[in-house]
């Protein structure tokens, strides 16, 4: 599956446990005594961190600089990397003419410059891999199981492209088989070879070379989809497509009106698939960023404008006819004249449908319906065949306008953001488009109005209102330097914004787009539904031919026996099953969204609802991320100022949090730390520098190893590390100043979340720290977890996290950044603070947008609703057609009755889907919760 992660190579950098740099800044104890584990050179080579450039670098899991660990703290260190070209925004700002639908094409072959702006095919996104693994192949040999993004970045499914990649990798010596794996949760690819024939090493090369092989001649590309007027339409686009010479595959997500076509750059062009689905009646459009319908949404052809129409005058015609016949002295000719209108006018778009299929040589729900119609008709029960269609026209009708509901939900979070700002130019403020306004512009928001584009306060203070991107409902104080998001509210007085993102790179816009995109990423019960449809289908046909044949043979009439195959066919036709899934998805992930969480595709939104079990990381996960200095525990004739001076004095030298914190209190007391020169970090222990003439040495007690440390000291060390705090032995030219304790603040109403998970289903709750274990525990504690495994290097949260999930579906909870291992090793990762975050928004499968963990237990009650409305619906889909389908064979059952039932069953499970828009956030509780943070210890 498409994982959606990005570790853009030209990002900005962070250090974090999980990168090699040695900041050599660890102040617990227990970090001595865990090494990193050792570097598989063979493993780095699969990577895809994007291209490789000297100056550069994406510093994470796969990197080969040394970064000690941090205790799970990650830092910024602001490296200044650009991002490509300008991005480009198609809407009322761009100098395209988007005036009529009819008047331009969007796509390859129109002279507009798509090529450079930033439209989100064009732009393979890296995502987080899963490191690669080994096992014992179950017909001998050795299996690599490598993640399906490593091998073959962007793929999705076993075809199209992997087939290609398959047949390739199975050609080379010493490869036995290879195939499709999904049993984790996620797709990986599974190559068995002959360990005797191939090495690890040259078959990891073997698969990136291939990799890269078929990556840059076999390519995918996305298209808005304009004029499909049922779900048949994606059937019929993505058979017809896939007949098309150098058409790998082509699937079409009919409720977000997506078509992904994956395709031999060789052999075809953007345009010739732009031509091949013109022919077929359907017009293609580039998607842009940060829209989730098209711009020419009512350019789709007839069928938006006439639908309804048409429904309206077959229904009229229908009831017409049936007046004219019971009431009217007319010939009988007359109201079957009238109910053969009303025949034509319902199925217009069926029919049309019908004859594409036929065309194609396949046989679809349309075709059934108009079948069973005509059918009917030729029978002399005119008014059973127009009601057949009037009442089908009628579902599809409401069926879109239900579906564009949906669609709608998510392009009004789009609509939020302006279309023009005020750009300070010289000692002037000038309207500009969005889409023209570029990285470092100063924009001046007003009191009252929305921030136009993502960007960093330069002057002013102020409130904002950012419910639109992390569902928070209180505005939040913002000041300079602090980041503000496009559609945002500014509550109270004059900003001054510098931009830092263009209009198509919002956090908005990469919102809407990943929503939008989200129906692509078919879960379990959406492949069922997918493929149930397409066999039950033609099995339908046959059966509609055979069973008549069957019942003459048994003596019955044969009009009777031809209206009894009629009924089997309106009663067995899919039509609920091909739209019960979707709706579903669509809904739920808009509902998720407006709620403040991102839930990157169908598959993602199945897997959450299945999790019985929860890894949470604890630095800026269950705590807020930002170490405080809570304890000073000198020695005797040993003043606070001397200690804390003298540590500041040191850890001023470092970009450490803990540092941070140290020095911060020191200047809070107003103490005058001296000036260090010539710090040493010391891996994973603490820091040397001199301050003045003498040696200072701060650090965890390993930093101490082979020297004799006082029993006092020893003591304090035990007093706060008990309390759950971090501890720093503090040694100067020889003597033990003292030892300082710093902690992390447990975030408020953690602990509720917790017990609101529990009472949800999840039966284990563990933290995965790189903290000494005291603190872990001690933490864990207060939040109510099962358990607490500490002290643990990025390699050891993976582990523990496969380990989990060989008992059950695991979710790791985290920020995105310094454990994307752990977050990808899952069967579904949660990031926290997507809004102010590009890793958490790339990284992870579902995304809490704000810093507030209470979104966590919203998203999985979510996720269950969602997948139990899907079980529903299908139950309902098959249920309704079983019992037809049993009662048309044995004759309890006319056509009228079936296509009441039919129809009313296609538009309960689209109702059923819809009303998962209007789930919201819950309060989590309104009774205060005690201060969850950590309490000093003793001095």
């Amino acid at each position: 599956m498409s994982e959606q992660k990005k570790t853009d190579a030209q990002a900005d950098h962070v250090h974090g446990p999980d990168c090699k740099h040695d900041h050599g800044h660890g102040h617990g104890p227990s970090l001595a005594a865990v090494k990193p584990a050792a570097a598989k050179p063979v493993l780095k080579g699969l990577k895809i961190i994007g291209p490789k450039r000297e100056e550069k670098h994406v510093h994470g899991p796969g990197c080969t600089h040394d970064h000690a660990a941090h205790g799970g703290d990650a830092h910024q260190h602001g490296h200044d990397h650009a991002h490509g070209a300008d991005a480009h925004q198609h809407g009322p700002g761009c100098s395209h003419d988007h005036g009529q639908a009819a008047a331009h094409e969007h796509g390859a072959g129109c002279d507009h410059d798509h090529g450079d702006h930033g439209h989100h095919h064009h732009h393979p996104k890296p995502k987080r891999v899963r490191p690669p693994g080994y096992r014992s192949a179950e017909g001998g040999g050795v299996a690599l199981q490598l993640d399906l993004e490593d091998a073959l970045p962007g793929e999705t499914d076993d075809a199209g492209r992997f087939q290609k990649l398959e047949a390739a990798l199975e050609a080379h010596h010493g490869v036995i088989d290879v195939h499709l794996r999904r049993d984790q949760g996620y797709a990986e690819v599974c190559l068995h070879y002959n360990p005797g024939l191939v090495n690890a090493a040259a078959l990891l090369a073997t698969v990136k070379r291939t990799g890269e092989q078929v990556a840059k001649r076999y390519k995918s590309h996305t298209w808005f989809v304009r004029g499909m007027s049922s779900a048949d339409s994606a059937t019929a686009i993505e058979h017809g497509l896939g007949k098309l010479p150098g058409v790998l595959s082509a699937n079409v997500a009919y409720a977000s009106e997506r078509l992904v076509v994956e395709y031999d750059s060789e052999d075809i062009s953007l345009k010739g698939i732009e031509t091949g689905a013109k022919k077929l009646g359907y017009t293609l459009e580039v998607p842009s960023h940060g829209h989730a319908c098209s711009h020419h949404a009512h350019g789709g052809g007839l069928a938006p404008l006439l639908e309804m129409p048409l429904v309206v005058a077959s229904g009229v015609l229908l009831v017409a006819g049936w007046l004219l016949e019971r009431f009217a002295p007319v010939p009988a000719l007359v109201p079957t004249v009238v109910w053969a209108l009303s025949i034509l006018s319902g199925g217009f778009f069926a029919i049309r449908g019908s004859v594409k299929s036929l065309l194609q040589l396949r046989i679809d729900i349309e075709t059934m319906m108009v079948v069973a119609a005509l059918g009917a008709a030729v029978l002399g029960s005119w008014f059973e065949g127009a009601f057949l269609l009037f009442l089908f026209s009628a579902g599809h009708a409401l069926e879109h306008r239900a579906m564009d509901r949906a669609r709608r939900s998510i392009e009004s979070l789009g609509a939020l953001r302006p279309e023009v700002a005020r750009v300070r130019r010289g000692g002037e403020l000038v309207e500009v488009p969005v889409a023209q306004v570029l990285r470092g512009d100063r924009v001046v928001v007003r009191p009252g109005d929305r921030v136009p584009l993502d960007g960093i306060i330069r002057e002013g203070k102020s409130s904002l209102e950012q419910a639109a991107i992390t569902g928070e409902s209180m505005p939040v104080p913002k000041k300079p330097g602090d980041e503000v998001f496009s559609g945002t509210v500014n509550c109270e007085a004059l900003l001054e914004v510098e931009v830092t993102r263009l209009s198509s790179e919002s956090v908005l816009a990469r919102v809407v787009d990943m929503v939008a995109e989200a129906e692509a990423q078919k879960g379990p019960n959406q492949r069922f539904a997918q493929r149930l449809e397409r066999t039950f289908a033609p099995l339908v046909m046959i059966g509609a031919v055979v069973f008549p044949v069957v019942l003459v043979l048994m003596g019955m009439p044969l009009k009777e026996a031809i209206l009894r195959a009629v009924s089997l066919l309106v009663a067995a036709s899919p039509c609920a099953l091909a739209i019960s899934t979707p709706s579903a998805v669509l809904s739920a992930v808009a509902a998720a969204a407006r709620g403040g969480v991102l839930i990157k595709g169908g598959i993602y939104l199945e897997l959450l609802g299945k999790v019985n079990a929860m890894a949470f990381d604890k630095t800026g996960t269950l705590t807020v991320g930002k170490p405080k200095l809570l304890s000073t525990a000198p020695v005797e004739g040993v003043t606070d100022e001397e200690l804390l001076g003298t540590a500041a004095a040191v850890e001023a030298l470092s970009a450490h949090p803990l540092a941070h914190a140290v020095v911060e209190a020191a200047s809070a007391r107003g103490i005058q730390a001296p000036a260090g020169s010539d710090m040493e970090a010391i891996h994973g222990k603490g820091l040397r520098a001199k301050v003045g003439d003498a040696l200072v040495d701060v650090g965890s007690l390993a930093l101490f190893e082979g020297d004799t440390v006082p029993a006092d000291i020893k003591a304090q060390v035990d007093r706060l590390e008990e309390a759950g705090q971090t501890t720093m032995v503090v040694r100067k030219a020889g003597r033990y100043l003292g030892v300082l304790g710093v902690a992390d603040t447990v975030r408020a109403g953690a602990r509720h979340v917790i017990e609101t998970l529990k009472q949800q289903g999840i039966t284990r709750t563990v933290m995965l720290s790189g903290d000494n274990a005291r603190v872990a525990k001690s933490i864990a504690a207060q939040v109510g977890l099962d358990e607490a495994r500490a002290p643990m290097m990025p390699a050891d949260k993976v582990t523990a996290v496969r380990e989990m999930g060989r008992q059950g579906s695991v979710a790791m909870v985290g920020d995105g950044v310094n454990d994307a291992p752990a977050l990808a090793a899952a069967a579904v990762g949660v990031a926290m603070g997507g809004a102010g975050s590009d890793a958490a928004l790339e990284t992870a499968d579902v995304v809490l947008m704000s810093d507030d963990l209470s979104r966590l237990p919203f998203a999985l009650g979510l996720a269950r609703q969602a997948t139990a409305v899907m079980k529903q619906n299908l139950v309902i889909a098959l249920g309704i057609s079983a019992v037809l389908i049993i009662a048309t064979l044995f004759g309890l059952t006319q056509i009228s009755h079936a296509v009441v039932l039919h129809e009313g069953s296609t538009l309960l499970v689209v109702a059923n889907g819809l009303r998962l828009l209007a789930v919201r956030p819950k309060v989590m509780g309104s009774t205060p919760l005690p201060s969850m943070g950590i309490q000093s210890a003793p001095q």
